[in-house]
Order: structure tokens, then sequence, then C-alpha cells
């Protein structure tokens, strides 16, 4: 790191806090303000702002990760959350923002009613809002570490300050990124966030899209690195450039394939919508940005941002064909190839990409402990300037239980495992609220303890069992769990349910009885959303097929792909049209 490149990333840090000093005031009026800027944020700014988000410091690593293990193919990890995130497009971003709530656990006792629906927000509250969100805080912190570890060395700082027998130079550049992000969120609230979102993504593009460029350069261009991985590891290296899993070289174990197509994209909990991406939905102008907003989150997401690391990735086997740790592949070649002020660029935007992800966990998760536990049940009539400093207080103590989580981790793997492992079973029952009248409080109850009670048995029973396998019985066991106990339970209450149904106007043919007792019908939708979801996965999917063959095969592998998708973007614009027109109950209301 020289001058130049520590002047890159100090300017990146005081943009941050500029940021946070520029949106103090508005942020502090009220709790809307604070934790869902004002309900005002255009499509273009959320969708960008939830891509920034899932960009963490640990995402390229694990990427690299996969792919010098499995080959492209390994990517199916991530890529069959596609699904799931386009049912919550196109069947669930408008239902969110037409519930009008201020959380996404808030949403219990708007569906649900009595005791159990009290006890579920508060417990939801507490255990996804801090237990679930301290973990993802602590895997992702540990990677930036690993990332300081390789990038910079700090150690003579930390003398310099006389604090090195206090703690390491890594975790001090960790320490500095932290208290700027606790700073401009606890000044700006979601405002902040969101708006330094939207930078930090470019600027974390920016940087990957250069190591991409210069390492593959470096080796000597595409072809070349194509004729050293067939040197290195012969006819194998065909596999580290196939998109589906094959019997033949590297290669995603079928079983993990079929378990992840068959069951991953409706058991996870992100079918639903959930947390922060909810966030953004509730943010949203009105239902149509919130749709389009999460529409081009799954376009970046998917089509666009994997292919720079997917790159640096294959340079990884090449260049560090010995590397015990894979994923340390992507901050090696960081410091392998980039030069005096490029590699600045790189660190900023590694640490933007960190900011970006730490600032919502903490904004989102002070968001639940407030609204739905504190408000909720402890201060139920304070000014909302009270709830705004609580709030603040929130994000500094949830910041420091993510650190203390960090530091008593072992490794990010078996942290993502148990994270997966605690809400694998849930995404059923988080579908099936918003179209089945007959879910209850007492469902969601089940499926989180059916869930966690498989989970832990699975590893203690039959500790070696495969992740296919661990994902298709805990998803199976929940479902019947949850199912079975809508059945046996007492309904919630008639008069929640229509009042949820004329606020939020599901339409889903398993609202009869209730939709015949409710003054409004079913907003537009049914069948064209099932349409747009089909299109939707055709777009998806062979957009980012498309500008993957088209990067590593040559223009004319990616042409059928990339046409196939601009014909199903066609089919999804005219349904958005249609939808909107008003001979079909116009533009929806806010």
């Amino acid at each position: 790191m020289a001058p130049l490149d520590w002047l890159i990333v100090v300017l990146y840090l005081a943009f941050a806090l500029g940021v946070g000093l520029l949106f103090r005031n508005r942020a502090g009026r009220d709790v809307t303000q604070y934790f869902l800027s004002g309900r005002n944020l255009p499509w273009w700014i959320l969708g960008t702002s939830i891509v920034a988000t899932m960009f963490a410091a640990d995402t390229p690593l694990a990427v690299t990760g996969l792919v010098a293990n499995h080959g492209i193919s390994g990517l199916w990890y991530l890529w069959t959350f596609a699904p799931a995130h386009l049912m919550a497009t196109f069947f669930f971003a408008r239902l969110w923002r037409r519930a009008g709530v201020l959380t996404d656990v808030e949403l219990v006792e708007l569906r649900y009613s009595g005791r159990p629906a009290r006890v579920l927000r508060g417990f939801r509250a507490v255990w996804e809002g801090v237990v679930l969100n301290c973990i993802v805080m602590g895997w992702v912190i540990l990677a930036m570490v690993k990332i300081m570890g390789a990038l910079v060395n700090l150690d003579a700082v930390t003398q310099q300050l006389g604090i090195a027998h206090v703690v390491d130079g890594r975790w001090f550049g960790i320490l500095v990124c932290l208290v700027v992000s606790v700073a401009y969120t606890v000044m700006s609230g979601f405002w902040g966030v969101v708006v330094t979102d939207f930078f930090q993504f470019f600027l974390s593009m920016a940087g990957a899209i250069v190591l991409a460029v210069v390492a593959v350069g470096d080796v000597g261009g595409l072809a070349e690195l194509k004729l050293q991985l067939a040197r290195q590891y012969g006819a194998a290296a065909d596999g580290y450039f196939r998109f589906m899993p094959s019997a033949e070289g590297p290669s995603l174990p079928l079983m993990a394939f079929l378990a992840l197509i068959g069951v991953n994209w409706w058991a996870t909990r992100d079918a639903g919508g959930t947390s922060y991406m909810v966030q953004r939905m509730l943010a949203a102008r009105d239902e149509r940005h919130s749709f389009l907003g999460v529409l081009w989150f799954c376009f970046v997401h998917y089509v666009l941002r994997p292919w720079p690391w997917v790159l640096v990735g294959l340079v990884s086997l090449v260049a560090f064909p010995d590397l015990a740790d894979k994923e340390m592949g992507y901050p090696m070649a960081i410091v392998e190839f980039l030069p005096v002020g490029l590699l600045g660029l790189m660190v900023a935007s590694m640490v933007a990409a960190f900011m970006s992800t730490i600032d919502t966990l903490i904004n989102w998760g002070s968001s639940l402990v407030v609204n739905d536990l504190y408000r909720r049940f402890l201060r139920t009539d304070a000014a909302d300037r009270h709830y705004v400093r609580i709030a603040q207080l929130c994000v500094v103590v949830l910041m420091t239980a993510g650190g203390v989580t960090a530091y008593a981790m072992q490794s990010i793997r078996g942290a993502w495992e148990l994270f997966f492992g605690m809400t694998v079973g849930i995404g059923g029952v988080y579908v099936m609220r918003w179209w089945w009248w007959r879910v209850n409080a007492w469902s969601e109850i089940a499926a989180w303890v059916a869930t966690a009670v498989v989970y832990l048995g699975l590893h203690v029973a039959l500790p070696g069992i495969d992740f296919g396998w661990h994902l298709i019985v805990t998803a199976a066991v929940s479902t019947v769990c949850w199912v079975t106990v809508a059945l046996v339970t007492p309904p919630t209450d008639e008069d929640v349910l229509v009042a949820f149904f004329e606020r939020v106007r599901p339409n889903a043919p398993w609202w009869g009885p209730i939709a015949l007792r409710s003054r409004v019908g079913p907003a537009p939708g049914g069948w064209s959303d099932v349409t747009g979801w089909l299109a939707g996965l055709v777009f998806i999917y062979a957009g980012m097929f498309g500008v993957g063959k088209l990067i590593l095969n040559g223009w004319w592998s990616g042409v059928p792909y990339l046409a196939a998708a601009m014909v199903a973007g066609g089919v999804i614009v005219r349904s958005i049209r249609a939808r909107d027109h008003p001979a079909h109950g116009g533009a929806e209301p806010a």
C-alpha cells in the first residue's frame, strides 16, 4: 500500500462519513425516516441497495472458492436462489408495500391474532434481529479480517499507537471500518445506508472488473488461461468451464444440485421476502417501485455481478495452484496483480462491499429490536424521537455484539452451515401465509421449532450427512409439521383475516371464505404473476448463461441465450404494462 493507495481508501471513508452528516437531520425526525427513508425511495436506489448489501466482503472469496473447488457449476449454490428472489419479486413485492408495516416482523400481528402472534413477534425480533443477525455479521467481519491479513499490514500502526498488545493490525483495520459504518448509520439511519450502498455498489463492481481484467491479462488472456489450465489439470480442466454438474472433472455434487433445484428455491426464507430485502420493499415510493426495485436487483445480482469473480477464481487456479484455502485466491490476486493506485481502488472497493453489508444489518436489526420488541412490549407511548435515540443506541450495541461474535468464530463455512441449518425449513410457511388463510401463528412457530430440531438431530445422529440430504430432510419434515399444525390448531380470528385481506388484497384461490366476507376483491395479478415469474426465470438464467458464455467462449456462443433473455424480458415488460393499464384496474395505489 503506497501513499496514493492509502489516500484513496481514506477519501472513501471520508465520503461515507459525509453522507451521514448530510442526512442526519432528515433521519432524526421519526422512526419511519430512520428505518424506511420516509417510504419514498425510487426503484433504482432500492434495487441497487439490495445488490450492494449482498455484495459482502465474503462473497468474492466464496465465489473464488466455489470455482476453484467445483468449477463454474459450483455457483449453483448461489444461482438456485434466483427462483426464490423472483418469487418475492412477482408475487410478494407489491403485497409487502401494501401491508405498510415498518418491519417484516410487524406483519406477524397484522396477519395473525392472539397470544401466539404476540409471542411469535417478540421471539422473531430477538432471534432474527439479534441472534441470527450477529451470526451473519460475524462471518462478514471474519471474512474481512482474512482480507485485511492478505492486503495490508497494520501491525506497525498499532505499535506506533501503543495498542499492539491489545489488538493486532488486522483487527485494528476492521475496527476503523466498523466505527465509520456505525457513525454514518447512527447519524443518518436508512438514508445513509441506501445512499452509501448506491455508491458502494459501483465502487465495488469497478474494483472487481478491474481486478478481473488485469488478472486475466497478466496470465496472457483467456485463451492462454485455458491452455495453462489444460497443462496443469489435463482433461479435468474442461470441468472448470461447465455450467452444469458433470461426472467428469471438478463439479458440484449431483445430489447437492438436485436438492438445490428441487427444494432450495421454496424452502428458504428468501422466497417470501424477508429481512433487508423487505425493508427496501417497504421503503419504496409505491408498489410499482417496490416491484421494479427487486426485479432490478435480480438482474444485476445474477446476470452481471458474478462474472468478474469467476474469472479471478479461474486465474487463481493457475497463479496459486498449491493454495490450501482456495478462497484466499481472491485477496492474493489483488496483491499479486494490481499496481499502485489500482491496489488502493481495490482495497477501497472491498471496504465498501464490507460496509454496505454491515450498515444494512445493524440498521435492520435495530429496527426489529426497537419496533417489534421495545416499542411493542416495553415502551408503547413514547415520542418518535425517543425511539430514534433507542435505535441509535441499538446500532452501537448490535455492532459490538457482531464484532464479539466474529472474534469467537472458528470458520466462515461453519457459520454458514449453522445459519442455513437453522433457517432452511421455514420458506414454505413464509410463502403460504400470503396465499392460504388457514396458516396461523402456530404454523410459523412449528416451522421454526421443527427446523431447529431436525438440524440438530441430523448433526448429532448423522454428523457426516450430505448437504443435499440435509436440505431435503429438513424441508420435508418442517413442511409436514407446519401444515399439520395449521390444520389442527384454531385458525386466526376471522376479523383479523378480513382486515388483512382488505389491506393487502392477495390474489390467491385459497382465500375463498375470507374473500366472501370482504368488501374488496383481490388485486390484479393471479395468473399474470405466474407468467411473469416463469418469464423472469428465463430472463435471469438465459441472461446469466449468455453473459458467461460471451465472456468465456466468444460472441456467438452467448447470442442464443441473450436472445432468449430479450424475448423473456419483452414478456415481462408487456405484463407490467398490462397490469398498470386502467382497463385492468390501473396502477395500484401506494
